[in-house]
């Protein structure tokens, strides 16, 4: 893990970010961000933790990033070799506003071409190679998964890459547990992060956990931040969706229950 950055840094870093979503309407922020992060010589992890907020304001106020950035942005990496960070920062917002998109084979397919010595430098691309297998419900996305796991020192960001990933897909092997796990590396296990919150939810439902899948969708709408209506919109979705299987549990089990004679 990088040291941990002193003040001026942190101000810079948050600067940055700011003047990004300040801008995030007009057609040149991300050339502003990746200067800026560039000037910084963010780290990874630096540029992950931005990108990240700064792709889901850019998508939420109808600038996304794919609209202003090409796929070679995310493949092309000859010119880029004199400014790695510039090129890290494109790679970063690109990839990350297709995985808000659920566009998990754009996501593998691009990646496909990065080399590998870009990746191995970059854990949180890592990551989102992992969303992209793990949401197509690829039990192989699991092993990605444990490579990053390795790499990143459960850097929350990345962490959420993956939660988010397992979430996503359906089909994976031991589902709910791998989402709890993932929640439990996170800083103070995620009691405090709404969308930790969120996952832990579904996994206690898929559990048949409706007490603790309650209390866990609960928590999460506690901690939503105002102005989330989207999100607000998939936490109720499910509250309902626990409390339906609850009910739909409760009715299989009184029918299944027989009658005394």
């Amino acid at each position: 893990m990088p040291a941990i950055p002193g003040p001026e840094r942190i101000a810079a870093l948050a600067r940055a970010a700011s003047l990004a979503v300040e801008t995030v309407g007009g057609t040149g922020w991300h050339v502003r961000l990746a200067e800026s992060l560039r000037d910084l010589e963010a780290t990874w992890q630096e540029s992950a933790e931005i990108c990240a907020s700064v792709a889901w304001q850019a998508r939420a106020a109808g600038n996304s990033a794919l609209a202003l950035l090409r796929p070679e942005d995310v493949t092309d990496h000859g010119p880029d070799a004199n400014f790695p960070v510039f090129g890290q920062t494109y790679r970063h917002l690109y990839l990350t506003a297709l995985r808000y998109d659920f566009r998990c084979r754009t996501i593998e397919s691009l990646l496909n071409q990065v080399p590998l010595s870009v990746l191995d430098a970059d854990p949180y691309s890592w990551a989102l190679y992992a969303f992209a297998r793990l949401g197509q419900s690829r039990p192989d996305g699991l092993k990605v998964m444990e490579r990053v796991l390795a790499a990143a020192s459960d850097h929350p960001k990345t962490l959420h890459v993956l939660l988010h990933g397992v979430w996503l897909g359906g089909r994976l092997p031991d589902r709910a547990p791998t989402l709890l796990a993932l929640v439990d590396r996170l800083p103070d296990q995620g009691a405090d992060d709404a969308v930790a919150q969120f996952r832990k939810a579904s996994a206690h439902r898929a559990q048949g956990q409706y007490r603790l899948a309650h209390a866990a969708i609960d928590r999460a709408l506690e901690l939503l931040p105002p102005g989330e209506l989207a999100v607000h919109a998939d936490f109720v979705r499910e509250h309902a969706l626990i409390t339906a299987a609850h009910d739909l549990d409760r009715l299989i089990h009184h029918r299944s229950t027989p009658t005394p004679s």
